[in-house]
This record gives structure tokens, sequence and C-alpha cells, in this order.
């Protein structure tokens, strides 16, 4: 059994410059991951909820994309601005932040 509530994995693959669909790298997705760490240090969230680097998810159109198990939501086309909201809303309130969700 994990120590951790819940798990955020945030996908910082690098794809070749010239793949078509792009990366989450190129898309901020490391700044991302750092953010969410930072945000649920301050928070006094460190010990329950873990903010991991993932290779690929396969949606790399949609990037940058994380996903928060074990609900099993997945977000696309995250930026930096809007890991205070995933944080607040759905990793303390519960509730998932429906415009970033992926269908």
């Amino acid at each position: 059994m994990s120590k951790y509530e819940k798990h955020v994995f945030i996908c910082t693959n690098k794809r070749e410059t010239n793949d078509k669909r792009g990366c989450c790298a190129t898309k901020n997705s490391e700044a991302i991951q750092l953010k969410l760490k930072s945000e649920l240090q301050k928070r006094g969230l460190g010990l329950k909820i873990r903010a991991n680097k993932a290779g690929c998810f396969d949606f790399c159109e949609n990037g940058p994309v994380l996903v928060v198990y074990p609900e099993g939501i997945w977000y696309q086309k995250v930026t930096p601005d809007d890991v205070e909201e995933i944080v607040e809303n759905h990793l303390v309130g519960g509730i998932p932040v429906e415009r970033l969700k992926m269908n």
C-alpha cells in the first residue's frame, strides 16, 4: 500500500523537434511539475500527494498532459498558471477542473 493518497503524473517526455505532434517537454511540463511540487509543499501536502515526472502518455498533441490517481482523471493543455487551480479544486477540494479534463 502506498503512503500517498494521490499520485499526479506529469508527462515530461521529449520528442524530436521534427515530430508533428510536438511534446510536453517543449510546452513547459517541467515547470508544471516543479510548481506542482512547490504548491503541495507550501500547503503541507507533500507527504500525502506525490507529483512525479512521467514518460510519454501518447497524447502529445494535447500536452502538457497530467493524470491524477487513484481517480484516473486526465488533464490536457495544462499551463503553470493552472497548477494552483488543480491543487485547490481537485487535489484539496475533490472537484476536478472540468475545463482542463481530457475527454
